[in-house]
C-alpha cells in the first residue's frame, strides 16, 4: 500500500509542478472575482500544509521558514502579505524537496497511528493520503482561477 502512496504522491506533485511551469508568470498575483486568493498563495499553501501534515511544521521541521505559516495557512491571504514572500520559482524548488523528503519516509512510518485522528485519519499513511486530496483540491483551484484571471485579462 505504502508504494501506491508514494506514487499518487508523485503523481500529484508532478502535475502541480508541470502546470505551475506551464502558467503565465503575469498570473501568479491575479485575484479573480469571487476567488479569496492568487495562485502564488495555493502553491504556498499546498508546501505549507504538506509540511505541516507530514512533517509536522513549524514545530517539528526546520525545512521551509517559519514564516510561511503566517503567508500560507488557512485564513491568510496575498493582501496581508508583508516582508520575505518566497517568489513561484523558490515554493517550487521546495515543492520538489518535500516531495524527494516525502519518497524517503521508511514504509512503517505509514502504518504508525496518530496520536489522535485527524480529518478522519488515525494513521500517519491516512495523514499523508489527505494531503495528497488537499493538493489535488487546490490544484482544481489553481486551474480555476488561471481560467478565470485569463478571461478577466481578455476584457
Amino acid at each position: 500500500m505504502t508504494n501506491y502512496l508514494i506514487k499518487q504522491t508523485e503523481i500529484t506533485r508532478n502535475g502541480l509542478l508541470a502546470d505551475v511551469d506551464k502558467l503565465d508568470d503575469k498570473l501568479f498575483e491575479v485575484q479573480p472575482t469571487g476567488f479569496n486568493n492568487t495562485i502564488h498563495w495555493h502553491i504556498g499553501h499546498i508546501l505549507t500544509v504538506t509540511e505541516q501534515f507530514v512533517f509536522g511544521f513549524p514545530k517539528q521541521s526546520q525545512h521551509i521558514p517559519k514564516h510561511y505559516y503566517d503567508l500560507f495557512t488557512n485564513g491568510t491571504k496575498p493582501s496581508d502579505w508583508s516582508g520575505d514572500v518566497p517568489s513561484v520559482a523558490t515554493l517550487t524548488e521546495q515543492l520538489k524537496d518535500q516531495l524527494d523528503r516525502i519518497k524517503q519516509i521508511p514504509a512503517e512510518q505509514f502504518e504508525k497511528k496518530l496520536d489522535k485522528p485527524l480529518f478522519g485519519q488515525d494513521t500517519f499513511g491516512g495523514l499523508t493520503a489527505f494531503a495528497v486530496f488537499h493538493e489535488a483540491n487546490h490544484i482544481g483551484q489553481i486551474h480555476a482561477m488561471d481560467f478565470a484571471a485569463q478571461t478577466e485579462l481578455k476584457k
